[in-house]
C-alpha cells in the first residue's frame, strides 16, 4: 500500500511540475510578445516624429534580453 502511495505522489508532483512549466512558458511567451508590440510602437512613434530613437533602442534591448533569457519561441507562433 505504502508503495502504491508513494507512486501516486510522485506522479502527482510530475503533473505539478509539468503544469508550472507549461504556465511558465505561455507567460514568457505573453511577455515577449508584449515586448515585440512595444518595440513596434517605439518604432512607429520614432518614424512619425513622436518618439525618439533612445526608446526604440530601449525597446530593441529589453526585447533582445527576454530573448536571451526565454529564447525567440514567441516570434515563431
Amino acid at each position: 500500500m505504502a508503495g502504491f502511495l508513494d507512486r501516486a505522489k510522485e506522479q502527482a508532483q510530475r503533473g505539478l511540475t509539468q503544469g508550472k512549466q507549461k504556465l511558465d512558458d505561455v507567460q514568457a511567451q505573453r511577455a515577449g510578445a508584449d515586448l515585440l508590440k512595444r518595440l513596434g510602437a517605439a518604432y512607429y512613434a520614432e518614424r512619425h516624429g513622436t518618439g525618439s530613437p533612445e526608446a526604440t533602442q530601449q525597446a530593441l534591448q529589453t526585447l533582445e534580453n527576454h530573448i536571451t533569457v526565454h529564447g525567440d519561441g514567441f516570434l515563431h507562433s
